[in-house]
């Protein structure tokens, strides 16, 4: 079914499923903790997927359609045509391939892009497998602070790019220092960007994506953007593509995140015109990862009736006004900034006296599941990451129990 068609309003999609038929998931979200447990922790959302990834899905098993993933272009294809709708903006399909996931995209970019030991830049506090897997390839973890608003902070990010180029990090086989006008790109550097940013929920800005480019032109870095939030993206914000604002550097993205679908593997590589050549050099068996099924399901995901999606983005925005309004009735020492995009949400609770990882006390003491700031790295200490992609009922017990943890801790 493809965007022109028009269905009838959805109910809210977060209160079509009852916990007792969200506990009989086998994922990890509603499984991981004992039943007495509220999960808010990890991003999986408690919807149905939209009726066109069923059907897909459903097809391809009734027709026996199991094999090994094709080689083409339908999955960029769907994504350039929904990009087109939603951004104004698609990928050229030419300039991409497939991975397994997103994470593994960054991965195999990172490997390629970067030597063994070499600096990626983090803006922190970020989604924890950003750290994880870059330590796993052998490169070198580089934080760099957000702003106090949780935004890109573009000195920051100028003044760790050249700590490591003038400690020698950044200086490529060419001989040449990174920002000369006959160094080749991504002199063994990289910064990697979340956009939409998790977990503090910002929306960076063009003029803010604009600045970081040129700052990587300048250091001759590579950036990889991860993309994977952004249909999650309620008005009033808009989104903005990094491969809109320069010809540089590599997307990873899928509709994993948007649609709830990280169990069907499938994710995107893209490349602005002046990365095509390293996209072209990276390993073959990067593209062997996604599944065919995953590929199926994503690109009819993508395809899917817009009001699925839409419907999605109301009952995000209508959670995130909720939360502020049950935090300042409850616990008004809660630091919240409504998150301008995804379904997660961001609070500092240093004023709590919890410590610097409240979600232990919250999960031990209120059992509730919560994601716990210091995996996110330097500036996440005092905070937890709260799952908005649930029932009003589920937040408001889950704030509930919040509250009497933190009453408890102050009598």
């Amino acid at each position: 079914m493809g965007h022109d068609v028009h269905m009838p309003p959805l109910p809210h999609p977060f209160e079509v499923l009852s916990p007792d038929e969200l506990r009989r998931r086998t994922s990890l979200k509603w499984s991981h903790f004992p039943p007495d447990v509220l999960p808010l922790w990890v991003a999986e959302m408690d919807v149905l997927p939209p009726a066109e990834v069923v059907e897909a899905v459903s097809a391809a098993m009734r027709a026996g359609d199991t094999g090994y993933p094709p080689d083409d272009h339908r999955y960029v294809e769907a994504l350039a045509g929904f990009a087109a709708a939603r951004w104004g903006w698609s990928p050229d399909p030419a300039a991409s391939a497939t991975c397994a996931d997103v994470m593994s995209g960054i991965r195999a970019l990172v490997e390629h892009l970067v030597p063994p030991g070499g600096p990626v830049l983090l803006p922190s506090p970020v989604y924890p497998p950003f750290a994880m897997f870059v330590r796993e390839a052998g490169r070198q973890v580089v934080p760099v602070p957000l702003t106090a608003a949780g935004r890109l902070d573009l000195e920051a990010i100028d003044a760790a790019l050249a700590g490591v180029v003038s400690g020698g990090a950044g200086i490529g086989a060419s001989g040449r220092p990174p920002g000369h006008p006959d160094a080749a790109a991504a002199d063994g550097v990289a910064l990697l960007l979340c956009s939409p940013h998790n977990p503090t929920g910002v929306v960076h800005t063009r003029s803010e994506l604009a600045a970081v480019a040129g700052l990587a032109d300048r250091w001759g870095a590579a950036v990889i953007v991860d993309e994977v939030h952004a249909p999650l993206v309620p008005a009033p914000a808009t989104f903005v593509p990094w491969l809109s604002v320069t010809d540089a550097g590599f997307v990873v993205t899928s509709a994993a995140k948007a649609f709830n679908l990280p169990g069907l593997k499938a994710g995107l590589v893209l490349a602005g015109p002046g990365s095509r050549r390293s996209l072209t050099e990276l390993p073959q068996s990067v593209r062997f990862g996604a599944s065919h099924l995953g590929l199926v399901a994503h690109a009819a995901a993508y395809r899917s009736d817009p009001t699925w999606l839409d419907a999605v983005n109301a009952s995000i925005a209508m959670n995130r006004d909720r939360l502020g309004t049950l935090l300042t009735g409850r616990i008004p020492a809660i630091g919240y900034r409504p998150p301008e995009a995804t379904y997660l949400a961001w609070l500092d609770c240093r004023d709590l006296g919890l410590g610097e990882d409240p979600a232990r006390p919250f999960l031990k003491r209120g059992r509730v599941a919560l994601g716990q700031g210091p995996t996110f790295g330097p500036g996440g200490e005092g905070h937890v990451r709260v799952n908005l992609a649930c029932s009003a009922a589920v937040l408001e017990e889950a704030v509930d129990r919040m509250a009497g943890v933190v009453a408890t801790a102050r009598s």
